[in-house]
């Protein structure tokens, strides 16, 4: 009886521990499971930022129209300097024939292609090279040195609305005028050419991936490109003739309140806002400056007068003796 019940003690812990390690294979099973049908996207993600890398590709800024379609503010392709430093294998020679390309110091690209990391934009010598800089870069086919399509902001027409408009910083933001009022909408999202390396930053024999950027959006105004070039025009002929420190002008639709044209002197060009004066660039005049009307809102007040039939020009007269009383004062004309 003793013996038997022995055994039976034995063949219980036995069926117990088959039971749990039983229920631990399925407990690795359903870990398995999980990780490769619900976690697979977000693990293979984690996995593959540990040896990507993205080389950025800026996206055009929306346009600016005038409301019959004409270009006010566009873009022109350039191309800027980004560097892999670990993909650089002669780092004093890189720098050394980079260097006289830019214009700038051996020890200065020298720092550059020797930074500590994954990806050197060389900011600002490298940033929207002519095409002739461009070339002489790309003819010197360097490992680990790449040239990258940006865009850059291009005024056609010049100081034409520059307040209005106003301008762009190196990296395409908007700064001042429409361009920052409608930053968040010019502005695009950026795309990128997406390699592979090791840990060492060594690009690996894998195809590139490209993702497009996507451009902003485009902004119409309600300014006509013919009365603002007529606008422009005659405040250059006030400003040649009577030399007056500031001068402005407003043109709307008085039915809509649509402006039409707006410009103010002095002026600048937007594309080269960092050779003039915060005083200039800043200031749009006809919505910064205070300006009393004068005696041309005379005309107003009499329509208003004529119009609620509350002075008749043919009946009435008033006779000017020079001079009022007001609040015990007299005022002279």
């Amino acid at each position: 009886m003793g013996e038997y019940m022995f055994f039976k003690n034995i063949h219980i812990r036995i069926k117990i521990v088959m039971l749990v390690i039983f229920l631990f294979f399925i407990l690795i099973i359903g870990k398995v499971f999980y990780i490769q049908v619900f976690s697979y996207e977000k693990l293979n993600n984690y996995a593959t930022s540990l040896w990507s890398r993205n080389l950025p590709i800026e996206a055009n800024r929306g346009k600016i129209y005038d409301r019959n379609g004409v270009v006010l503010a566009d873009n022109i392709t350039t191309t800027s300097l980004v560097l892999i430093p670990n993909q650089i294998e002669d780092k004093e020679k890189t720098a050394e024939l980079i260097a006289p390309i830019l214009g700038v110091t051996y020890e200065e690209m020298y720092d550059h292609v020797s930074v500590k990391s994954s990806i050197e934009r060389v900011h600002p010598e490298g940033r929207r090279l002519d095409y002739e800089t461009a070339d002489k870069i790309n003819d010197l086919d360097l490992p680990g040195v790449y040239l990258l399509k940006e865009s850059k902001r291009y005024y056609p027409y010049g100081s034409m609305l520059a307040h209005t408009l106003g301008f762009v910083g190196i990296d395409n933001q908007g700064l001042s005028g429409l361009e920052l009022m409608y930053d968040d909408y010019l502005t695009g999202s950026y795309g990128a050419i997406k390699f592979f390396s090791d840990a060492k930053g060594n690009k690996l024999e894998l195809s590139e991936i490209y993702e497009q950027p996507q451009d902003g959006i485009d902004v119409y105004l309600t300014v006509d490109y013919n009365i603002q070039s007529a606008l422009e025009r005659e405040l250059d002929n006030a400003v040649s003739k009577y030399n007056p420190d500031q001068a402005l002008g407003i043109v709307m639709n008085p039915k809509t309140g649509e402006v039409l044209a707006m410009a103010s002197r002095p002026t600048f060009e937007p594309s080269n806002y960092e050779n003039y004066s915060t005083e200039i660039i800043n200031r749009n005049l006809p919505i910064w400056m205070t300006y009393e009307p004068g005696s041309t809102f005379k005309i107003i007040t009499l329509a208003t007068a004529l119009e609620e039939n509350i002075v008749n020009l043919e009946e009435e007269h008033f006779f000017d003796s020079g001079a009022v009383k007001v609040g015990g004062a007299t005022i002279h004309c």
